[in-house]
C-alpha cells in the first residue's frame, strides 16, 4: 500500500477574550514597504539672552577645574583615613612631615591623572593641601 499524503490540518481561529484587541498578523514577507518618512526638519530655536543657569562642576570638561576638584577629593581622602594624625600634625606642628608619605603617594597619583605640566604650573595641589589638610594655613 503506497504511503499517504500528509495535509497540514487547518488551524480554526482563537476566540479572543472581551476586552482584547485583535493583533492584526505581520505582512507576509514578500510585500513591499513603503520608505520611511523623515520628518520636517525644525527651525532652530532662537538664541536665549537672559542669565545663564549655573552648571553643574561635575559635568564641566575643563582640565583646570578637574584638576582642582581631583586635588581636592585627593586631599580631602587623607583626612577621611587618618583625621587622628591630622590633628596631632596641627597641635604638634608636624604635619608635613606626617603626611610625607601620603602625599607623596596623592601627589604621583594627581601628575598621573591631570599630567606633569598641569601639576606643575596650577596652584591646587598647594591649594587643596592648605586649605583641607593644614586648614586654612600656609604650611605648603
Amino acid at each position: 500500500m503506497p504511503p499517504m499524503p500528509r495535509f497540514s490540518q487547518p488551524t480554526t481561529p482563537r476566540p479572543v477574550p472581551f476586552g482584547s484587541v485583535p493583533v492584526a498578523p505581520p505582512a507576509p514577507a514578500s510585500a513591499p514597504t513603503a520608505p520611511p518618512v523623515a520628518p520636517p526638519a525644525a527651525a532652530p530655536e532662537p538664541r536665549k539672552t537672559g542669565p545663564l543657569r549655573p552648571v553643574n562642576p561635575f559635568l564641566v570638561q575643563d582640565p583646570k577645574q578637574k584638576a582642582r576638584r581631583l586635588a581636592r577629593a585627593l586631599i580631602s581622602d587623607m583626612l577621611v583615613y587618618h583625621p587622628e594624625k591630622r590633628q596631632q600634625g596641627i597641635r604638634d606642628g608636624t604635619l608635613p612631615l606626617l603626611f610625607k608619605d601620603e602625599i607623596e603617594k596623592s601627589w604621583l597619583e594627581y601628575v598621573e591623572q591631570v599630567g606633569r605640566d598641569m601639576a606643575d604650573t596650577t596652584p591646587f595641589w598647594n591649594e587643596a593641601l592648605n586649605e583641607i589638610l593644614a586648614g586654612g594655613k600656609k604650611l605648603f
